[in-house]
């Protein structure tokens, strides 16, 4: 497929898209509903209502309603995320109202992601739309909050991985050269440890056909593409997916630009042994110590029409065919699902392991526009707590070509949830690594609202700058306490120590609010950061940012030209430009009494990165 075959917002693949994305699979998990929180209480801030409550054992998560009169209609908050509106534990900042109008606020509480109760008892709140806005940052540099939990390390998605070996080219640039350096990025810069994406069993994979009505293996192509990735030194989530055409029941029904065929198998027992033989050839190839430490995943939302043909009862009878094929090979293998949309069938999939015996390991489902549900109370209540929970995909929004994932807002969206999953979550996999990626189409333009942390030509978006922040993090947590104006709800932070003594402060200001991507003048903050238990001795403090004017690489592009895409001596400029800034120039400090502080303006959204480093 040449590089102008391309899917624009306005064509066939994202109308297609549009009209079936939004048809789920229903079915409740048979959960009984929980109450509502306690102890609700509201603080109005400029531009801004922190709202705050107690826990309710068993919850998943919660959904923040409001209504303009006491006795209601109490209705949804819409943070305009597009996907699960419920988060999973408070503050919650509410940036949607009109400043100087009283609301009235109740929370309900979901005891899994389609089990919701009824809100409880309301509380008024009104925002300003002036006044002074202040946020204090006090860090304890000689304290233990115990080690950092780093959940975006585990993994991180992509493109189907054929894509590695595409020869093409878009906007000039060779396609499975630049994926296969967007990926040695992730793993070199980031961390990452592991690569989810769709499609080893496509047929431009060429892994399944049928030759006189018996079934034909070929896993060569297989082999050449897990050998590049783990040439890169990043290990393979084998999602078992999509369904080769000789094998599937409905062979015409397609998703994406590049037809992945999301039909049941015609045939159990033929699938069953694809999945085996698959498996048992990655053991003899890779050996079966290094197999033992992927992950095997049973399709990819499943709940959703546009990923599956059959019944929600087909797809827990594909999970446990497919569980029981992959057990087959070693008992040892990690296997899990159901990789669903919008954090469902993750009840339904543990009350169908319980009741047939079928093995699982881990939980893996998706979320977009909030931080990620709290899954835990799911498997302590089927009685398995020892499950991984392991979000396969997660980002700030599930429609393709949105402006809100090139820009500033997507990275103090990420830091937000990369925080709140932090001890709770096992692997939280942001979508995706890179813009060579073609689900509804190759990219038109370098920046078009992709999904990929990286544009075509690897430049580095903001969000990647906030991974890359927590990437320098040490190991040591350190204890801060924040108060103010949306502290905790607005303005948040993380520090850490290193064993050679330097020590990291990020605070980012960002709110769950879409409709203020592109800034908000009442959300500003002023934040004063003070640093205690420091050594009696000179630091130098270098403070990085990322704002609208700093590390964001498609400013640079608007600010020379813009267009499509860049010229030779264009793409030079933005390699240039391609940097995590300073903020201010390096200082060298002695510490007051053990202390360090400063003093700085913070936009909505951004991010401010402080290092100290102890000089001898």
């Amino acid at each position: 497929m040449g590089n102008e075959q391309v899917a624009t917002p306005t064509g066939d693949a994202r109308a297609d898209w549009e009209a079936r994305i939004g048809l789920r699979r229903h079915g409740g998990s048979g959960r009984d509903q929980l109450p509502p929180p306690t102890g609700l209480r509201a603080a109005g801030g400029r531009g801004q209502v922190t709202l705050d409550w107690e826990p309710v054992p068993g919850a998943v998560g919660y959904l923040v309603h409001r209504a303009d009169r006491p006795d209601g209609p109490y209705l949804p908050l819409d943070h305009q995320g597009g996907d699960v509106l419920a988060v999973p534990h408070p503050p919650y900042a509410d940036t949607t109202g009109e400043p100087g109008r009283t609301y009235h606020y109740a929370v309900a509480t979901l005891a899994d992601v389609d089990v919701c109760g009824e809100p409880g008892g309301g509380v008024a709140a009104a925002s300003t739309p002036d006044g002074p806005a202040a946020v204090r940052v006090a860090v304890d540099a000689a304290g233990t909050d115990g080690p950092v939990h780093r959940p975006w390390r585990r993994m991180i998605g992509a493109e189907r991985l054929s894509h590695l070996l595409c020869a093409d080219t878009t906007g000039g640039r060779p396609i499975g050269a630049e994926f296969t350096e967007a990926l040695s990025i992730m793993r070199r810069e980031l961390g990452v440890e592991t690569v989810r994406a769709h499609a080893i069993l496509h047929d431009d994979v060429g892994v399944y056909r049928e030759v006189d009505g018996r079934p034909v293996y070929d896993f060569s192509r297989v082999d050449e593409i897990y050998d590049t990735l783990l040439g890169l030194g990043l290990r393979p989530v084998v999602e078992l997916s999509f369904m080769p055409a000789d094998l599937a029941r409905d062979p015409d029904r397609t998703v994406f630009a590049f037809n992945a065929i999301i039909s049941p198998p015609r045939d159990w027992d033929r699938w069953a042994d694809l999945v085996r033989a698959l498996v048992a050839h990655l053991v003899d190839r890779y050996g079966l110590a290094e197999v033992r430490r992927w992950e095997f995943e049973v399709w990819n939302e499943a709940n959703l029409e546009v990923f599956w043909t059959g019944t929600r009862e087909e797809y827990l009878r594909l999970y446990e065919v497919s569980a029981r094929a992959v057990r087959d090979v070693d008992a040892a293998l990690r296997v899990g699902g159901p990789g669903s949309a919008a954090a469902a069938w993750n009840g339904a999939l543990l009350d169908h392991v319980a009741r047939t015996g079928a093995p699982i390991d881990f939980l893996s489902t998706h979320t977009y526009g909030s931080p990620p549900l709290d899954l835990r109370p799911l498997c302590e209540a089927a009685g398995r707590p020892d499950l991984e929970l392991l979000w396969t995909e997660w980002g700030i929004t599930p429609t393709h070509f949105n402006p809100v994932t090139d820009g500033v807002f997507a990275a103090a969206f990420l830091l937000r949830g990369m925080r709140s999953a932090a001890g709770r979550i096992e692997a939280l996999a942001y979508w995706v690594a890179s813009d060579h990626f073609e689900e509804l189409g190759r990219p038109p333009r370098l920046f078009h609202g992709g999904f990929g942390l990286l544009t075509v030509g690897n430049l580095r978006k903001p969000r990647f700058w906030a991974l890359a922040a927590l990437a320098r993090l040490g190991d040591d947590q350190l204890p801060v306490t924040v108060d103010g104006d949306g502290a905790g709800s607005l303005v948040e932070t993380w520090a850490a120590r290193h064993a050679d003594g330097r020590v990291h402060v990020l605070v980012w200001n960002g709110t769950l609010d879409q409709s203020k991507a592109g800034g908000a003048p009442a959300l500003e903050r002023d934040v004063r950061v003070d640093v205690a238990g420091l050594a009696d001795r000179p630091y130098r403090v270098t403070h990085w940012r990322v704002d609208a004017t700093h590390s964001n690489i498609e400013e640079v592009w608007a600010r020379h030209g813009g267009g499509d895409w860049p010229d030779d001596a264009q793409w030079s400029l933005l390699r240039a430009a391609d940097t995590l800034d300073r903020y201010e120039p390096d200082t060298e400090a002695r510490p007051a009494d053990g202390v360090l502080g400063w003093a700085f303006p913070l936009p909505m959204p951004g991010f401010s990165l402080l290092e100290l480093v102890p000089l001898d």
